[in-house]
């Protein structure tokens, strides 16, 4: 998979972008587990997408709520048995 960022925030911590094969649009969020520093990878469709490049505030919304795992449903990648916590 080749994700490519259209966006990034980085005081906020977070990306906006497309995986290339797919064309999936994403969030992407930073996450750390005792071993390793990695991306968690939600899937949007093309409204949210639109969305939240035009208004940071709604994507920043959309982002806390991966961050307290309330939008797993979403994930791209099943998060493995150590799971990192977002940082």
């Amino acid at each position: 998979m080749n994700y490519e960022d259209v966006f990034v925030n980085r005081q906020e911590r977070f990306a906006i972008g497309t995986e290339t094969g797919s064309g999936q649009h994403y969030v992407s969020i930073p996450v750390s587990n005792r071993m390793v520093d990695y991306l968690e990878y939600y899937a949007i469709d093309q409204a949210s997408y639109d969305l939240f490049l035009r208004d940071p505030v709604a994507a920043l919304q959309f982002v806390e709520r991966c961050r307290k795992r309330e939008a797993d449903d979403l994930l791209l990648h099943e998060p493995g048995a150590d799971r990192g916590v977002a940082s």
